[in-house]
């Protein structure tokens, strides 16, 4: 076989290198023209967003939360107070199985169900790149056990931050109230941008009404992170603005007096400068620590306050609402003379029993049998329910509310506090819409003596007599006095005008009015009339007793056990003083007491003179008495507050038990 060998062509073959050098020369430059252009991308078209991008993946923003405004009271003393802490928080995109982490951490540092329970609530609220709280409060043990171990938690960090705390504990409780949280509900009402870095917000009491001027406003700093997001250094800070600091009127020494004096029984008591509504003393029992709500209570701590019968965390002297009993009867009497439906000489014959013309239902007086013929001075100063009866049925109940209506019953005062009860004054329109029926005289008849749908809250009746107290003239309650912008500032006042002009037309008719109101101190035959033993200047006040339960039957009760009557009876009295120039009104209550003055009485003299120890001095136009040596006689000596078997039914019945004046 014959072998052809090919010829080669280095003409075609160097033709051939040419074209692929060329297309090979042409890649390389298309290549580069794209890295070229690609650069001239990012580094000049986009320089500044990828340097953005650069910049944010080395330098984290870390929002700083305003320190919370302090609260004092009114002589400085330190109610509200934040106190350096630390806290473990979890930043969410930098963990890869958040349930073993939780494992393993929970080794290190102890989580409790509530740590844990709170944690995934609020990592539901929260964005991932955002730093969510775990463990609050840690202790230093904690600390230094997670510092060991801290290079096996990326993305877990322990953070100083200031909480709050309250040195008194629950003697402010129900006034300055506590803080909490954040929670779900929080974050759609708060301005996001406010609240930048803020994990608590105030939840009740003062610290919640005056949130807005509490918080301050949020900073930051610009920190430097590594590939761990561990800080490696603070590039910038951006210091944010504290809130307002803030002045209470109310006094240590008043609040710890009168609480003390409840001696742990359930009641109130609010005590009121008629010269200006500043509140004194704001106190309600069984009270409450609210350190326990600040971090998150425990639910331990929280079924132990829900399921105490006394209600420790319910404020009654905001929302508790009761019978006023007797201690309306000086505002009765002065509606009385100011609608022009009596003089201070018209008088009455108590004969033991009131009857409505033409009805055989009768309503007892104070005293069996009566006391015969009285003013409206000696109607005040032994409590005579015939008096106020026959006042109240001759006003009618659309006059009477009217009037009684200006004192603030029935309405909220508009103290600067959240959640303040209304309660009842009795009037046709409220009961046809509450009730759906007609109104009766008799219901009329009752309600002279602050009975039947009659309902105010301890806050509402010391308002009332701190009101008349003042001539009329009607001061909204007010906590609050002054702000402060800065620890070296001066505290700025709040203004507090009248609500109104004064609801006392005719200044003899208050004179007439406080004379009845003193002779229940120091009349030989008031009701209170031991309370005033030993007080330097005049005193004037009123005793109440409003039973829990009706009478089933015409018999009179005689068992007359202090221990059975405080099963049945809730205890007020009412002052002011002193009586020709007051600077102080009280009102307070006792859920279970015998009678008015026996119990609760004492309580106010109390508030009184812990009052007058701080203020003698400086208390101008006001008599001063002769100082008996005689010392304050024992609860069980004060004579009792008279007419409880007469009293009409207000709760703990049904509805139509109230209804006692209707057609026979």
């Amino acid at each position: 076989m014959k072998l052809r060998r090919s010829i080669k062509d280095p003409r075609g073959e160097s033709l051939l290198f040419r074209r692929r050098a060329l297309a090979g020369f042409v890649l390389i430059v298309l290549s580069l023209c794209l890295l070229l252009s690609r650069f001239v991308f990012l580094q000049v078209t986009h320089h500044d967003e990828f340097v953005t991008r650069s910049t944010n993946n080395r330098v984290k923003p870390r929002a700083i939360p305003p320190a919370r405004g302090l609260i004092y009271d009114r002589n400085g003393v330190l109610l509200a107070d934040n106190v350096p802490a630390f806290r473990l928080e979890v930043v969410p995109e930098q963990i890869k199985d958040m349930p073993a982490l939780l494992a393993q951490l929970g080794q290190v540092v102890p989580l409790d169900q509530d740590d844990l329970d709170a944690f995934r609530k609020q990592l539901k609220q929260s964005r991932r790149f955002e730093s969510v709280p775990l463990k609050m409060h840690l202790t230093e043990d904690e600390i230094a056990r997670f510092a060991v171990n801290r290079w096996r938690f990326p993305g877990v960090d322990v953070v100083p931050y200031l909480t709050r705390r309250y040195p008194l504990g629950g003697m402010f409780a129900h006034v300055v109230g506590y803080v909490g949280r954040i929670d779900t509900d929080d974050l759609e009402r708060l301005d996001p941008k406010r609240y930048q870095g803020t994990s608590h917000v105030g939840r009740s009491g003062l610290e919640r009404s005056y949130e807005n001027i509490l918080h301050g406003t949020p900073g930051y700093e610009l920190l430097e992170v590594n590939a761990d997001g561990r800080t490696q250094r603070v590039l910038e800070t951006h210091a944010p603005t504290p809130g307002k600091n803030l002045y209470l009127s109310l006094d240590v020494r008043l609040q710890k007096a009168a609480e003390a004096a409840f001696d742990g029984r359930p009641g109130a008591a609010v005590a009121i400068d008629p010269r200006n509504g500043q509140v004194l003393a704001m106190v309600s029992v069984p009270t409450f620590d609210p350190n326990l709500f600040v971090n998150g209570i425990s639910q331990v701590d929280y079924a132990a306050l829900t399921n105490d019968p006394d209600k420790p965390l319910y404020n009654r002297a905001l929302r508790g609402v009761y019978p006023p009993g007797s201690t309306v009867k000086p505002l009765v009497g002065l509606a009385g003379l100011e609608t022009g439906m009596r003089t201070p000489q018209d008088s009455v014959v108590s004969t033991g029993v009131f009857y409505i013309p033409g009805q055989q239902r009768g309503y007892r007086d104070d005293q069996r049998g009566g006391v015969g013929r009285v003013d409206l001075v000696g109607a005040i100063e032994q409590s005579v329910n015939t008096y106020f009866y026959k006042l109240a049925l001759d006003m009618g109940i659309d006059r009477f509310s009217d009037y009684m209506g200006k004192f603030g019953f029935g309405r909220p005062t508009g103290i600067d506090l959240i959640g303040e009860s209304s309660g009842v004054l009795p009037s046709r329109e409220w009961k046809a819409a509450n009730y759906k029926q007609p109104w009766y005289p008799g219901e009329t008849v009752i309600a002279g003596i602050g009975q039947g749908f009659w309902a105010v809250t301890p806050l509402q009746l010391s308002h009332a007599i701190a009101t008349f107290a003042g001539h009329g003239v009607p001061y909204a309650p007010r906590l609050v006095m002054a702000t402060q912008g800065g620890v070296n500032a001066k505290p700025q006042p709040l203004a507090n005008p009248p609500s109104g002009p004064s609801v006392i037309r005719n200044p003899a008719d208050w004179d007439v009015v406080n004379q009845g109101m003193q002779q229940v101190i120091y009349g030989a035959k008031g009701t209170g009339r031991q309370l005033g033993i030993g007080f330097p200047y005049l005193m004037a006040g009123k005793s109440g007793t409003a039973e829990r339960f009706s009478r089933r039957s015409e018999a009179y009760d005689t068992n007359r056990s202090t221990e059975y009557l405080a099963t049945r009876h809730r205890a007020w009295f009412v002052a002011y003083a002193p009586a020709d120039n007051p600077q102080i009104a009280v009102a307070a209550i006792l859920e279970s007491g015998a009678w008015g003055a026996s119990a609760a009485g004492p309580i106010v003299r109390t508030i009184l003179d812990t009052w007058l120890a701080g203020h003698d001095g400086v208390i101008a136009d006001a008599k001063r008495l002769p100082v008996s040596a005689a010392p304050l006689p024992p609860a069980a000596s004060i004579p009792p507050d008279a007419g409880a078997e007469d009293i009409e039914p207000v709760e703990d019945l049904p509805a139509q038990a109230t209804t006692t004046g209707g057609p026979p």
